[in-house]
């Protein structure tokens, strides 16, 4: 339904007001948006983040906003994270699992497994040891969904980011198969697959694979976009909207699906 507001504008009102969500990684970036879009709704939302400073800065400028620092990679963290989301928030509806890192950037042959695996435990055994946790109480939700923040990356690989580009090709296995095995709790599961995201987040992985190339990051970055439609980059904003419809009662039947926002990218150099 459409809610009237002044200067002759007209909202979609989502039907959202007191969701119950935990965002991970939610102090900044993408997290952040998503935090803020749906504080926007009316939700309630706690998020979680390595950067104590970033979450300090976010109950700064979000009071309603609750908050646990916690690495998604430990489960004795995510354990007590739970914790305190669930008694902030009295229950849950809705789970964002956007913890993630780049991982590093190099040929395969090169890359210290260490480093390897570091990325793995996030990127794709850090969204297990939340969704393990959140489902119980996901199951108790009469509007149930988890949003898998995956990558283009997870459709198209990634040359020289294999690290980062395994991790997120399982995040739509393991995505599609909770759709598969929740559906009948009612508990809808997307993956988001984001393309060229502006940021800095974005800017030092292209500063990576630059060096790594040997050429300078304008001709970087004009390579990555030759590969898009659309040549702009997307917005955290963009994908927030996508997650907050999708939670939302006009999502109920949208499961099992990598949804990506990339400006129709079809390769990533």
């Amino acid at each position: 339904m459409l809610a009237h507001l002044g200067r002759g504008k007209n909202i979609m009102d989502m039907g959202i007001e007191g969701l119950r969500v935990l965002i991970t990684a939610g102090a900044t970036g993408i997290g952040r948006a998503i935090a803020q879009a749906f504080l926007r709704e009316g939700a309630r939302v706690h998020v979680c983040d390595v950067d104590q400073a970033a979450l300090a800065e976010l109950a700064k400028l979000h009071p309603a906003i609750t908050s646990t620092v916690c690495d998604v990679a430990k489960r004795d963290q995510v354990a007590m994270l739970f914790a305190a989301a669930l008694e902030k928030l009295g229950g849950l509806d809705c789970l964002v699992n956007n913890a993630g890192i780049a991982g590093p950037t190099g040929r395969i042959e090169d890359i210290n497994p260490e480093d390897w695996d570091r990325c793995v435990e996030i990127d794709l055994t850090g969204q297990f040891n939340c969704a393990r946790l959140a489902i119980p109480h996901l199951k108790m939700s009469k509007n149930a969904s988890m949003m898998n923040v995956s990558s283009l990356a997870g459709k198209t690989g990634f040359a020289m980011r294999a690290p980062y580009a395994a991790a997120k090709w399982g995040v739509i296995g393991f995505t599609k198969s909770a759709a598969i095995e929740l559906g009948g709790d009612g508990i809808r599961v997307n993956a988001l697959l984001p393309g060229l995201v502006a940021g800095d987040r974005q800017r030092r992985v292209l500063e990576a694979k630059s060096q790594a190339r040997g050429i300078a990051f304008k001709d970087m970055e004009a390579m990555a976009f030759s590969y898009t439609s659309i040549k702009e980059y997307v917005t955290p904003e963009q994908l927030a909207d996508l997650v907050v419809f999708t939670a939302s009662p006009r999502g109920r039947t949208i499961s099992g699906q990598s949804l990506a926002v990339c400006g129709d990218t079809n390769m990533l150099g």
